[in-house]
């Protein structure tokens, strides 16, 4: 499955549009995926841990109407919503109160659960790519039974491609290797600040035939702005001082040669012959039409030079020149 068009390699991440952090209303998160749309993106991923089923919903909202065939749709199982009898706050960083929790449930019957309520709360008829969300402490029952249940739904074609999101890289490699799976989403693993994911999962991609689709490129946020706010965050906590002063290291090089930080950190993993794609988060419409920008600038061939000449890049991250 080619999960993006060869002129729009990149895809709207969908946790902002269920509040992460901080709150975001309906119509707002509806006109970000309509500004997606717009930019001529095609790639949408959401889970329904976001925001216990929030973005789902509202990811549905935004793309109704719109030509089923014509983008590329992925969820996650791993996380059952249900119905509690009082509200409560989410407590997994969303700012969303609601009835609704989550539990953790790789079972057969928790997948096929877990996909119906999905496709429900989108609105559609079928989801082109699932992944095993976040299985870092259930690999046994990821191998088990979550794969296996996903493998015989693809082998029906009732979705077109299987594979895991993560936020490390040893579980993902596992799976690479060890299990027949079509694409991963690697998370926060391959970046200007992280690009450890060149040790193990990436070459492990190459060697099995198994597409990328890499997130978290700017960490969280330390890679977002053109130099790193005061609160800025890497991992989606305060980001230590050493890693705040690499980014501004980064800054300085990207700004001899004209451009900005995130327009460098966007473009990089894209280099990786494995990464089929990227896919941002974003939680209004301008955010979008910022990264697509962002997208669209040309990064100097010298500046992937300098980086590496200046320890800043691994010498064996691809790049031009």
């Amino acid at each position: 499955m080619k999960l993006f068009p060869a002129d729009a390699r990149i895809g709207l991440g969908g946790a902002p549009l269920a509040g992460l952090f901080t709150p975001v209303a309906d119509d707002e998160a509806v006109a970000t995926v309509q500004a997606a749309w717009d930019e001529g993106w095609r790639y949408f991923d959401t889970a329904p841990h976001y925001g216990l089923g929030l973005a789902e919903e509202r990811l549905g909202l935004g793309l109704a109407g719109k030509p089923r065939s014509e983008y590329v749709l992925s969820s996650k199982v791993g996380r059952i919503i249900y119905s509690a009898s009082t509200e409560a706050p989410d407590d997994e960083g969303f700012a969303v109160v609601s009835k609704r929790r989550r539990r953790w449930d790789f079972s057969r019957d928790g997948v096929l659960q877990s996909i119906e309520d999905s496709l429900r709360r989108i609105g559609t008829d079928r989801l082109d790519v699932v992944y095993v969300h976040d299985p870092d402490d259930h690999y046994s029952e990821a191998v088990a039974t979550a794969f296996p249940t996903l493998i015989e739904l693809r082998d029906q074609g009732v979705i077109g491609a299987i594979g895991s999101g993560m936020n490390q890289t040893a579980m993902l490699t596992r799976f690479v290797r060890e299990v027949d799976i079509d694409v991963i989403m690697l998370a926060g693993r391959y970046t200007l600040l992280d690009p450890d994911g060149l040790d193990d999962v990436l070459p492990a991609c190459e060697q099995n035939d198994v597409q990328v689709v890499a997130v978290g490129i700017f960490n969280s946020g330390l890679l977002s702005q053109p130099r790193p706010a005061p609160d800025a965050t890497f991992n989606y906590a305060p980001a230590p001082d050493s890693l705040v002063s690499k980014a501004n290291q980064l800054a300085d090089v990207c700004e001899s040669h004209g451009v900005t930080l995130p327009a460098a950190a966007l473009k990089f993993p894209l280099f990786h012959p494995a990464v089929a794609g990227i896919a941002v988060g974003c939680r209004t419409a301008e955010e979008v039409h910022t990264n697509a920008a962002l997208s669209r600038i040309e990064i100097p061939d010298a500046l992937w030079t300098d980086l590496k000449s200046a320890n800043l890049l691994r010498s064996d991250a691809p790049t031009p020149g």
